[in-house]
């Protein structure tokens, strides 16, 4: 199940990356937790939900790894988190809040989920043309015994 995963650079990259995402959002965490607490009503403690939302995304990468689409759901935690965090006005009063760890754990976690979304890319683009090619060339003997 892990073999594409492994032989596949730029998914190891986004999961690595999506990771480093995790980390921003540990260290936002510790610098001020009562950042996160809305989330106390849902999990019953202070806690950022995008850590759940994060190693979803990273499980469904490598559960999904044997087809060449897995890597859109690092795409997919991108978009939301940074995405859709920075349409909502969410994102950026972190970058400028007065707490140095918060800014720090916001620009990791951004940078880091950036990372993920162009390897993600990168790495679906890149398995979608190798199995394209290694298409045609299975197709082309096939090709020149019919002709002869």
């Amino acid at each position: 199940m892990f073999h594409r995963l492994r032989s596949n650079r730029a998914s190891l990259a986004a999961l690595a990356a999506l990771l480093v995402g995790i980390l921003g959002l540990v260290v936002q965490w510790i610098a001020d937790p009562s950042k996160f607490g809305d989330a106390e009503q849902s999990f019953g403690i202070t806690f950022p939900p995008g850590i759940i939302f994060i190693l979803v995304a990273a499980v469904l990468m490598v559960l999904t790894s044997r087809w060449w689409w897995h890597p859109v759901f690092a795409a997919i935690a991108c978009l939301w988190i940074v995405g859709a965090g920075s349409l909502a006005d969410q994102l950026q009063p972190n970058l400028t809040s007065h707490n140095a760890g918060t800014v720090a754990g916001n620009v990791v976690m951004a940078g880091g989920l950036i990372v993920a979304l162009v390897a993600g890319v990168v790495s679906a683009v890149g398995t979608l043309r190798s199995r394209r090619t290694r298409g045609a060339r299975a197709e082309a003997p096939r090709a020149e015994a019919s002709r002869s």
